[in-house]
């Protein structure tokens, strides 16, 4: 096994319990907010490596590549199955410059305050930016301040009830996630 999957499976093994019980319910959200049709496939593989993701991050502030990466490349494929078998050309596109976007602000931000969002944040925004960015982009634009909204009030929770402090480090991946989930619910009902 190449060195990266080794350490990307020794880093996931002692999480396997809780990594395996997130990916039911990110699946069975992940069918139901893309409906039924040619995009479902792309939603399903982000949900369930974004269940991995969230857990990891949550537990060892890491987003491992050699999950982020393999599957912002199956999505970009599956997405453009998508595209080709009748769903929207125009959505793929949009979604190729939502990707970009989304990965060059969290770029930024990183270059900008590298205290406050790590590589793996930026390598985790372009899966956010693709799928937000297919949906619409309210969608997108929602994915990229949510984020930030609900990192705020939970870390302002923890700091009151006294678990944290100003100085705690916060994994931003699951906020990232949250936010992404809440903008295509939010999409799925408005539409």
């Amino acid at each position: 096994m190449p060195p990266t999957l080794t350490r990307t499976a020794d880093e996931i093994a002692p999480h396997r319990r809780a990594v395996t019980w997130s990916l039911v319910p990110a699946t069975a959200w992940a069918v139901w907010v893309s409906g039924p049709g040619w995009t479902t496939p792309a939603v399903v593989v982000a949900a369930a490596a974004g269940a991995a993701l969230w857990v990891v991050d949550a537990r060892t502030h890491r987003l491992p590549d050699a999950i982020t990466a393999p599957a912002t490349v199956v999505v970009v494929a599956l997405l453009a199955v998508a595209a080709l078998a009748g769903a929207d050309g125009a959505a793929l596109v949009r979604a190729l410059v939502g990707a970009a976007a989304l990965g060059g602000l969290y770029l930024l931000l990183h270059l900008v305050h590298r205290a406050g969002l790590g590589l793996g944040d930026v390598k985790l925004a372009p899966l956010v930016g693709l799928l937000t960015a297919w949906a619409g982009w309210s969608t997108w634009l929602a994915a990229l301040v949510l984020p930030f909204v609900v990192g705020g009030v939970v870390a302002l929770g923890l700091v009151a009830a006294r678990r944290a402090t100003r100085s705690t480090a916060l994994a931003f991946g699951p906020f990232m996630l949250a936010g992404a989930a809440l903008a295509l619910t939010a999409a799925r009902l408005a539409g």
